[in-house]
């Protein structure tokens, strides 16, 4: 049986195999490569990466703690490796860091259609603040906001 992937900070030369990764998780919006730069730049330690030597499977982007509370960026997984508990582990890695940096609540916001990532983070813990938000992130691009307090 192969080894578990590690769990690592993200790193500049991580940058080119990121957007890879991302581009393939979100072929319809993927983060351009100065947004990623930046968020390595401004989030470096909450940004994670799972790694298994050959390439990166996933990652998981949180910001830095701001008045107790932190919010939860972008959760991806390569296509076609889903369902097999990566992205629980890359978000119990995050939270679990931002629990012991005293972080009070955690914010995150899904495509209200997107069942498995809703049950995801349903199971952690998160719960729903209400109906889904219409247009959030432009025509058409409704958000369900969700919660998770320590």
């Amino acid at each position: 049986m192969a080894p578990l992937p590690s769990i690592r900070p993200v790193t500049a030369a991580d940058l080119p195999e990121l957007v890879r990764l991302d581009g393939q998780a979100f072929p319809s919006g993927p983060y351009p490569y100065f947004v990623l730069r930046q968020f390595l730049d401004a989030y470096g330690d909450h940004l994670l990466v799972l790694d298994d030597g050959s390439g990166l499977l996933g990652y998981v982007f949180a910001t830095a703690p701001n008045a107790d509370h932190s919010w939860i960026l972008s959760l991806a997984i390569t296509p076609g490796l889903q369902g097999r508990g990566l992205g629980r582990r890359l978000m119990s890695e995050i939270l679990e860091r931002l629990r012991s940096e005293e972080v009070k609540e955690v914010w995150l916001t899904v495509e209200p259609n997107n069942d498995t990532a809703v049950l995801l983070y349903r199971s952690l813990g998160f719960v729903a603040e209400g109906a889904p938000r219409r247009d959030y992130f432009g025509p058409g691009e409704d958000r369900l906001l969700m919660t998770l307090a320590f």
